[in-house]
């Protein structure tokens, strides 16, 4: 292709999507078990600050946080084009889509659990600190099928608190009933982190960055968590699962996936020096999209979220 060719393609894409075009990277493995075949990452975004907390509304939409700029950004798969939806967020971190219209959203500027209407952006502070129940700043969160969330409270100073927060304050993992009932169900996590659920098998992923590892917990008739067992030995910012009950972890090595027994079947490179956040997304829930520090990306996969 010639040179002025090639300048013409990428004027005319950069004018019909609304950002800079993603030139596609080497394509992953055929033989992946969960990325599609000749299928690569594609960047669809770029110029935050630090990306975080992606989650898909029933549509398939994401919404996600760029955490320094106080906002959520949503991406649209239909026209592909990204926009800020709610600034200020409440320096929202994780979140986590509530059927049937509704967003939890770790909001850490006061360290406090929101629930974000969708429909018109309006907020309910669900959990907030006091005396007798002090929050670290609530970081990832996952919702039950009967409304229950569970969400991890790790403490990671932040340049813009108000607040003090002892450095031995200590750090948990909570779950707030539908009722609004706030119950610590684990104590024994040194930084708790991201977080994901299944709810047909019953069982709590929690991975724990002090301790490098993740954790699996039954979760109890009650809501409670037992038998506690190590899954991988590797820690994660965010997660997600597949419909194969395929686990997917970030960090510094990219996306790495862990098959249901807790091996390595598969890394997902991602060009950054940190991948923080993944969720399934789209309107088959076949995209994997990928928070990674300034950057975001998408990827087609062979299987679907669960």
């Amino acid at each position: 292709m010639n040179q002025r060719l090639f300048g013409l393609i990428v004027i005319y894409l950069f004018v019909a999507t609304g950002h800079s075009p993603a030139f596609a990277q080497s394509p992953v493995s055929s033989s992946s078990p969960v990325v599609a075949s000749g299928e690569s990452l594609i960047k669809i975004g770029d110029g935050f600050s630090f990306t975080e907390g992606p989650t898909a509304d029933a549509s398939g939409d994401v919404y996600f946080t760029d955490q320094p700029n106080d906002r959520i950004v949503k991406y649209s798969f239909a026209d592909q084009t990204l926009s800020d939806w709610m600034k200020p967020c409440g320096r929202s971190n994780g979140l986590f889509f509530a059927p049937p219209n509704q967003i939890i959203a770790c909001a850490d500027a006061n360290n406090e659990l929101w629930r974000i209407d969708l429909a018109d952006k309006s907020h309910r502070v669900l959990v907030t600190p006091t005396p007798q129940q002090r929050m670290n700043g609530p970081n990832d969160c996952w919702v039950d099928q009967d409304g229950a969330i569970y969400f991890t409270d790790p403490l990671y100073k932040r340049a813009y608190w108000t607040q003090e927060i002892p450095a031995d304050s200590p750090r948990g993992l909570y779950r707030l009933s539908s009722e609004g009932t706030l119950t610590k169900v684990a104590d024994d996590l040194i930084q708790p982190n991201g977080i994901i659920g299944d709810v047909a098998n019953r069982v709590l992923y929690v991975a724990d960055m002090g301790a490098k590892k993740t954790y699996r917990y039954s979760i109890a008739e009650d809501g409670s968590l037992e038998n506690r067992t190590l899954f991988c030995s590797s820690g994660s910012d965010g997660m997600t699962i597949d419909s194969q009950r395929n686990v997917y972890l970030t960090g510094g090595q990219g996306v790495t996936v862990f098959d249901p027994q807790g091996k390595l079947i598969e890394t997902i490179q991602v060009p950054a020096r940190w991948t923080a956040n993944v969720t399934f997304a789209g309107p088959q829930r076949d995209q994997l999209f990928i928070t990674a520090g300034d950057s975001v990306y998408t990827i087609k996969m062979s299987v679907q979220g669960l």
